[in-house]
């Protein structure tokens, strides 16, 4: 479909546009997509994207209407705006979780002071509004894990155009690097993640959200290159074709490995489990997965990433008192004093 292509948007300015798109679509039934597009100031694909979520939209979390809003590519549609016109009616369980939530953003860290009190004007509306209920929601709290202080940072970066330094751990290489980067957009899969362009590495990377140890705004305006937002709907990590092939092999216990990580193929072995061969940008973030699996799995190739989580097995094993580690086959025997116990590590 042809339009502009789509540029980062945080989540207030998509909900602010989403709920001035149902009042004109409202108002234009059978509008134009172009026309549509071109009224907001969007792509194309951007509207499309709106479009695609507003049908799960509606009056009640509960199943009541939802909007029913589709388009054959040219014109858009709404089927039942007269049904979901009537005044909300909401729930005394519904203005309770309302109000807890609203307070509980209220105080995050990052949020820009017009929205605070944009909020705090609304959640006094919904108190007045919700009697018995407000008295309720008075009674329970929320406090946000660290994360929330890092989102709020983001999502204030990320409406201002403006660089993050931050300072993030790895798991992979268990180190914390410092980095400056351009956010580009927060996505939730699971947990909550930056998409960014990275200075240090000059390319884009996802920056997990909790892992992130320390954050600034810069006065340096944010500048991430041209670049396609991935469709995420498939899941976070999307092996590319030029990637490095790891080939793992599991046993029966170790069959998850299949269903967790995106994979080239999976074929079965005489013993119950599988060889797996799959891509990865980073080779050796696959070790963490060797030790978890133990005597479940083992990496087959490349050879370099088997022998070094060979190392970090025989690493990890010396650490415990009175293990003795020793070479057997191209695996990792280890005789404890106390019993023949052996284990089999990658």
């Amino acid at each position: 479909m042809a339009g502009k292509p789509v540029r980062p948007v945080n989540a207030i300015d998509q909900t602010r546009r989403m709920l001035s798109l149902v009042t004109y679509l409202k108002e234009r039934p059978g509008a134009r997509v172009e026309d549509v597009a071109r009224a907001f100031g969007i792509s194309e694909d951007e509207l499309v994207s709106d479009l695609d979520v507003l049908p799960m939209c509606g009056t009640s979390f509960r199943g009541g209407d939802l909007l029913d809003i589709d388009t054959d590519g040219e014109r858009i549609w709404w089927h039942n705006p007269d049904d979901v016109a009537e005044p909300l009616r909401i729930a005394a369980d519904e203005a309770t979780a309302l109000l807890v939530a609203a307070r509980a953003v209220a105080t995050l860290p990052g949020l820009r002071e017009s929205d605070r009190q944009a909020l705090l004007r609304a959640t006094a509306k919904v108190e007045a509004a919700s009697g018995e209920a407000a008295g309720a929601s008075a009674r329970l709290s929320v406090t946000f894990e660290a994360e929330g202080g890092v989102f709020a940072d983001v999502d204030r970066a990320i409406s201002e155009r403006r660089r993050l330094w931050i300072r993030y751990y790895s798991p992979a290489r268990d180190e914390v690097t410092e980095r400056e980067i351009d956010p580009i957009r927060l996505v939730s899969v699971g947990h909550t993640y930056v998409e960014a362009w990275c200075r240090r590495s000059e390319a884009r990377r996802t920056f997990r959200l909790d892992r992130v140890a320390e954050i600034k705004i810069l006065d340096e305006p944010s500048a991430p290159p041209e670049v396609e937002l991935r469709d995420l709907s498939e899941g976070l990590v999307q092996p590319a074709a030029e990637d490095p092939e790891v080939v793992v092999e599991v046993g029966p216990g170790g069959r998850w490995v299949a269903e967790y990580y995106p994979h080239d193929s999976a074929d079965e072995l005489a013993d119950g489990g599988l060889r797996i061969t799959l891509r990865t940008p980073d080779p050796a973030s696959l070790r963490r997965l060797a030790l978890r699996l133990g005597r479940d799995g083992r990496i087959v190739s490349p050879p370099e990433l088997a022998d070094s989580a060979r190392q970090a097995a025989r690493e990890a094993l010396a650490a415990y008192d009175g293990a003795e580690v020793q070479e057997s086959h191209g695996t990792s025997v280890v005789q404890e004093r106390q019993g023949d116990r052996q284990e089999q590590g990658l």
